[in-house]
């Protein structure tokens, strides 16, 4: 089997597609939450805090001079990040819990009833035959 066609195997896959599915979902779904925690949840946070831009509070380490900037550390970022993070999570949790609770109502349908063997079909033609033969 050639590499090509190999590849083509493997990629053709069921797993390798949906994969790539949830990986650009998830991609659209950290840029949505990433605005939502920068446009509407930070802003409210910087209010109560003063009035400051989250993504602005950092501590100097050194303070800047004519030839270096000034270093510092972004706390503020890195807040933002983990705040991020919980909601991701958090919406992925959620979303878990949704499927698992569907699929328990799926298995919880009853069952349809097996189809009779050839045996108890053949068996109540007999029944019915001589249940029409005792009639007559």
């Amino acid at each position: 089997m050639g590499m090509l066609s190999e590849f083509k195997k493997f990629a053709v896959k069921g797993n390798v597609v949906d994969m790539a599915v949830g990986i650009i979902i998830g991609a659209a779904f950290g840029k949505i939450v990433t605005s939502l925690v920068n446009d509407i949840i930070m802003p409210p946070i910087g209010v109560l805090i003063g009035g400051v831009d989250f993504s602005d509070l950092s501590l100097v380490v050194k303070e800047a001079t004519a030839e270096n900037p000034a270093v510092t550390i972004n706390w503020g970022n890195t807040v933002q990040t983990i705040i991020n993070f919980i909601i991701i999570a958090f919406s992925i949790f959620m979303v878990v819990k949704a499927m698992n609770k569907m699929q328990k109502k799926e298995e919880e349908k009853p069952a349809a009833p097996p189809e009779p063997s050839k045996e108890e079909i053949l068996l109540t033609e007999i029944r019915d035959a001589l249940l029409k033969n005792n009639k007559e």
